[in-house]
C-alpha cells in the first residue's frame, strides 16, 4: 500500500509468511520506485533486511520501520538508510555496515556491530556476546555503538576503531562481561557504572575520560535519549570509564615473518 508521510512516499508491506528473499526484494523494489519510508508489518525472523539497497539513490533519506522481530544480519552492509526496530534484533545486527543508523527498541543478540566501518547503532536494552568485534574506522568514518544496558563477554574483541558506549541502565549490580577488549588495538570503549577491572583484557588500559571524550559520549547519549526517552543529563553524569588499547599490535610477538 502506498501513502504519503510528511510529503514522502511511504509503502507498507505485510511480511507475514514471506520468505526472506522475497521480502527483501519487495523492499529493494519499493526504494528503487521512490519510496522513502517503508513500514514492514508482521516481521518474524526474516534475515538481511536493509541489505543490498546500496544501488538506490538518496539512501540517507530512506527509513525502514520494522514491526516484529527481524532475523540475523539486520542492516548488513548498510550504506545510508535508517532502520528502526520496534522490538528486539537477533544476531549480527549492523554486520559490516558503512553508514546509516539502526535503532533497536529492545535487545540485540550476539556480534552486534560486527566489523562495522561507519554509521551508528542504538540499542535500548542489553546485547549479547562479542558486541563490536572487529569494529574499525578510517578517516572520518567512525562507527558508533550505544548499548543501554550491558553486554555478555568479549565486548570489543579485536576492536580496531570506532566507539562503543555501554550505559548500564536497568541492570542489577555491576557489569559482568568478561574478557572485555581482548585483542583490542584501536578505538575506545566507554562504560558507565561499576565493573570488575580484572575482567578486562590485559591489552586494555583504563582511564577517566577527559572533556573531549565526554563531549563525544554526550553526543551519542543524546541520540539515545532522543529515541528512547530518559534524561541525557542524568546518564552523562556517569561515572564513566574509558577503555583504550595499550598497543597497536597486541599479539605482534606471535606473528612470523
Amino acid at each position: 500500500m502506498n501513502e504519503r508521510n510528511n510529503g514522502r512516499r511511504a509503502v507498507r508491506i505485510d511480511a507475514t509468511g514471506l520468505y526472506y528473499r522475497d521480502l527483501n526484494q519487495l523492499v529493494r523494489e519499493a526504494i528503487s520506485g521512490g519510496a522513502r519510508r517503508i513500514e514492514l508489518e508482521g516481521v518474524m525472523g526474516q534475515r538481511y533486511i536493509g541489505t543490498n539497497v546500496y544501488e538506490c539513490p538518496d539512501l540517507g533519506d530512506v527509513e525502514i520501520h520494522i514491526h516484529g522481530v527481524p532475523g540475523n544480519d539486520l542492516g548488513a552492509f548498510l550504506n545510508g538508510p535508517r532502520i528502526v526496530v520496534y522490538g528486539s534484533a537477533q544476531d549480527g545486527c549492523g554486520n559490516t555496515m558503512n553508514a546509516g543508523e539502526i535503532v533497536v527498541h529492545g535487545r540485540a543478540g550476539d556480534i552486534a556491530g560486527f566489523s562495522a566501518r561507519g554509521g551508528r547503532i542504538l540499542v535500548r536494552e542489553s546485547a549479547g556476546y562479542r558486541v563490536g568485534i572487529h569494529m574499525k574506522e578510517y578517516g572520518p568514518h567512525k562507527p558508533v555503538l550505544v548499548i543501554g544496558g550491558s553486554t555478555q563477554d568479549f565486548l570489543g574483541e579485536y576492536m580496531a576503531g570506532g566507539v562503543i558506549i555501554v550505559l548500564g541502565l536497568g541492570i542489577d549490580g555491576p557489569h559482568r562481561a568478561a574478557l572485555v577488549g581482548t585483542g583490542m588495538h584501536g578505538g575506545a570503549i566507554y562504560i558507565r557504572g561499576e565493573f570488575d577491572r580484572d575482567r578486562v583484557g590485559k591489552e586494555v588500559g583504563i582511564v577517566d575520560p577527559d572533556a573531549a571524550d565526554m563531549a563525544e559520549v554526550e553526543e551519542h547519549v543524546r541520540a539515545y535519549t532522543d529515541n528512547f526517552g530518559g534524561s541525557a543529563e542524568e546518564i552523562i553524569a556517569g561515572p564513566f570509564s574509558k577503555l583504550y588499547p595499550k598497543h597497536l599490535r597486541p599479539y605482534g610477538r606471535l606473528y612470523a615473518y
